[in-house]
This record gives C-alpha cells, sequence and structure tokens, in this order.
C-alpha cells in the first residue's frame, strides 16, 4: 500500500548536488522535492525530521542470492529482505542457484509469489539459463519480476553450468533482455582445481581461481555480446587485468558492477578472515583492489553490489577448501560504502550513483534510483554521525554472522521507505540491528524492467 510521507530539514542528495529542504511522497511516489524547504505538513501525513540526517534514494542491490526455496537454514526471501531493508536496501534482484534452480516459467512464478507474501522490499528474480533450457528462457521474456537471464561460465550450482560455445552463441542469438554472467573459464578452472587439491591454505583460493580464470571468460562473454548484438552485464568483477581490459572493450553494449567486499578486503584480510573470506570469485590482491576503485570511479564499473551469498558458520568451520565460498552483505552495503565515502575514499554522491542510479539504468528499472519528482517514493534516510560497530548477534541474516564483525561503520539507515511507508527504523541511541516495522507481504512490489 502506497504511503504519505513529509522529510524536513533533511540533507538530500540530489541527481546534480547537495542540498537541505524538505521532500514530500504522495500516494508512493515523490511529488515534491524543495532545496531550501518550506513544505509545511498536511493532514494525514506522516513526518520526519530530517535534522542533522543525509536523504538518498533507497539503495537498489541486484545481486543476491536469498536461498529460497531449499536453503531455509542459510535465508529466505523474508529474512534476506528484512536484512535488506535495515541496510537502506529497498529493491532487490536475486539469483536462480536454488533447489530446484529457477529455470523455466513454473520457478519463476512460484518464487514471485513466494515474495508477494513475505518481503518487505521491492524484488525481482533471475532466470538461469542451462544447455538446454532454450525455450523455457524465451517463454518468460517480457514478464513481471523476471530482470534478466544469468549464465554460469564456471563451476555452478546444478545445471546451471553453460560454457560449451555452441550453446553459448545458441543463447545470446536467441534471447532478449539482459544477459549476466558469472565469467570464469571452466576448462582452466578444473585443471586449476585439479593442480591445487592438496593445498589446504586459504592463500591458495586465489591462486587456483587467478585472474586469467575470469580474464578468459570476460573477454569471451564481451565477444559473444558484439557477436549477437545482445546486451550483457558482468557480474562481480574482481580483477585488475579485466577493469583495466574494460576500459576500450566493453562498449555501449556491456556493464559490469563489484561487490562490496571486493572494494573493502585484500588477501591480507581472507587471511585474516579465514573462510569466512572465501568467495567467488575470490578476493584477490591490493593491486586489484585498487584498480577496481580506479575503474568504478571512471565510469568503467557501473554499479556496486553485494553478492549477498550467506552460508551457515558452521558449514564455514570446515575450512578450506572444504568450505562453501560465499558471505552475507546486504545490510550493511550502505553503510560500509558511506564509510568508504566519509573516509574520503569517494563522495557520498558517487555512493548514491553506484548503489541507487547505476543498477537502476543498468536493468532498466523505471522511476527508481534518484530523488526526482514522480520517481517511487524509495528512500534511506541515513545517519552520518553516528557510528556503530558490526556484532554477529546484531544482524537479520539468518545465517548470523558478517564478515565486518567488529567494523565500525557510519551511515546506518534510521528510517527504510518503501512507497512512502517506513519499513524499518533505527533509533539513535538503538542497538546496530534497528526494529522492523512492516508486517511480511505488506510492502514492496515486483518489479517490471525496461525492454532493453
Amino acid at each position: 500500500m502506497a504511503g504519505d510521507l513529509l522529510v524536513q530539514n533533511a540533507t538530500m542528495i540530489l541527481p546534480k548536488r547537495v542540498a537541505i529542504g524538505d521532500l514530500r511522497v504522495v500516494g508512493g511516489k515523490i511529488e515534491a522535492v524543495a532545496p531550501g524547504g518550506g513544505l509545511d505538513a498536511k493532514d494525514g501525513e506522516s513526518v520526519i525530521d530530517g535534522t542533522g540526517l543525509h536523504l538518498l534514494p533507497g539503495a537498489i542491490d541486484p545481486h543476491v542470492h536469498f536461498r529460497e526455496p531449499g536453503n531455509y537454514d542459510k535465508e529466505d526471501l523474508e529474512s534476506g529482505s528484512r536484512a535488506a531493508a535495515s541496510g537502506g536496501v529497498t529493491s532487490f534482484l536475486d539469483m536462480p542457484n536454488n533447489s530446484p534452480n529457477t529455470t523455466n516459467k513454473a520457478t519463476l512464478q512460484s518464487k514471485i509469489q513466494r515474495a508477494s507474501n513475505k518481503v518487505v522490499t521491492h524484488h525481482g528474480f533471475f532466470i538461469g539459463a542451462t544447455k538446454n533450457n532454450l525455450n523455457d528462457l524465451q517463454s518468460v521474456e517480457g514478464m513481471d519480476g523476471l530482470c534478466g537471464i544469468k549464465i554460469f561460465m564456471g563451476n555452478s550450482t546444478g545445471d546451471l553450468l553453460v560454457h560449451e560455445q555452441k550453446d553459448l552463441e545458441n543463447i545470446f542469438s536467441n534471447t532478449s533482455g539482459i544477459i549476466a554472467t558469472h565469467a570464469e573459464d571452466e576448462e582452466r578452472l578444473q585443471h586449476r582445481i585439479e593442480k591445487f587439491k592438496d593445498r589446504t591454505d586459504i592463500r591458495a583460493h586465489a591462486e587456483c581461481r587467478d585472474a586469467k580464470c575470469a580474464m578468459i571468460a570476460t573477454k569471451r562473454a564481451v565477444s559473444l555480446a558484439k557477436d549477437h548484438d545482445h546486451r550483457l552485464h558482468v557480474v562481480h568483477l574482481t580483477s585488475a587485468e579485466e577493469a583495466n581490459w574494460l576500459v576500450k572493450n566493453k562498449g555501449d553494449l556491456v556493464t559490469t558492477e563489484v561487490c562490496t567486499h571486493h572494494l573493502s578486503f585484500n588477501q591480507e584480510d581472507v587471511e585474516r578472515l579465514g573462510p569466512r573470506g572465501l568467495v567467488n570469485p575470490p578476493i584477490r590482491y591490493e593491486e586489484d583492489r585498487s584498480t577496481l576503485w580506479k575503474r568504478l570511479k571512471d565510469g568503467t564499473i557501473d554499479c556496486v553490489v553485494t553478492d549477498h551469498a550467506p552460508h551457515t558458520l558452521e558449514a564455514k568451520s570446515k575450512g578450506y577448501p572444504s568450505a562453501p565460498a560465499g558471505m552475507p552483505g546486504v545490510e550493511t552495503s550502505l553503510p560500509l560504502m558511506l564509510t568508504h565515502a566519509k573516509n574520503g575514499r569517494c563522495s557520498f554522491s558517487d555512493v548514491v550513483k553506484w548503489m541507487c542510479e547505476g543498477p537502476a539504468r543498468v536493468y532498466g528499472i523505471e522511476k527508481k534510483g534518484s530523488l526526482i519528482e514522480g520517481f517511487d517514493g524509495d528512500l534511506a534516510i541515513v545517519d552520518l554521525e553516528r557510528k556503530r560497530i558490526v556484532a554477529d548477534d546484531q544482524t537479520w541474516t539468518r545465517v548470523q554472522w558478517s564478515p565486518y564483525e567488529g567494523m565500525e561503520l557510519t551511515g546506518w539507515p534510521t528510517h527504510t521507505v518503501v512507497d512512502g511507508n517506513v519499513v524499518h527504523r533505527r533509533h539513535h541511541h538503538g542497538g546496530v540491528k534497528g526494529e522492523p516495522v512492516a508486517l511480511p507481504g505488506s510492502a514492496g512490489r515486483v518489479l517490471t524492467f525496461r525492454t532493453q
């Protein structure tokens, strides 16, 4: 249900400037943006005093794994959406590697229906490509809730691996919309996994799944996109080699993303974190991290995501190489990036560009990602002065841990707003976790995506 809301005296991160003022949401849409203020409260609308606070568009995370159906001990759509809302994320796009995998209209419709009863944020879903489900991919084109096709070019779940050239050509030449690809070369990957099979030190992970594995697959995916005039999004870019190559080779058809953990950690951190720092593709070296920042700032990389992929601490405790790869991150992503901005790594406007405007542009999500009159009333009101320490037992994710445990972050949302309704809030003197406001299924809509 759409709400009416007035935010007064906030520092607003607008598309081309930062200004203190007021913003009004009517019927779930931004009706007025007033730099300098002057908007008076009306009967029946909720009012938030934004004095000393920053007002941002709600963040969009286009890369999460909320594990439903099949792995409810790790996450489900409700717990994932709660975690997102607590961190100022008002829209998410969920990946298809579930149990069963989302590879046809029936499994896609099932996820959409599940979400309608559980989540408190906007939502969309990928369909997964297999070697033989072209008809299924074609059958869902243009369907509400479908954000794109996901291709795993290397080492994937169940039947989602697609790495033979003929199969990739078939998909790129006979589908529409956006293809998001996990770019690691399967042939090289399997060769190196065998080569490194006796290593148990976690340093081996980045050595095994090296930058060349990623580079080969990224070049191949970009070539397929250009050969078939097909939109491509390369997910979770990790290496300096890829990022630098894309500067001159992206073209208009290709976009890409970087994860918060690849911007925040390097290999030294992985050795400190142990299996908590184990992800695919791996966290690499300081040269890679610094280059990713450079290419994010120059526009080569289009958006910042989390690849929120929780596993239980029990599973992680098995150590390398038995521990599964993946970490939670959706509820800390916005505070983490705002902390980077606070520390001078980028500007607050940069964070909005990368976490709000960028995902909306890449996936063709209309009326989202900016504080503009007529856009959806999805907001994050954040406190950039109050610092809080991340703690495992203060997380909303079902697995109850964070790779950022013990880190002091700023920019925690005081209010997360979906369609003009507050869905999560955090009091000034309250704990890190905050408190939910909306009931499951009472807020958020299935997203629609502009044909690209």
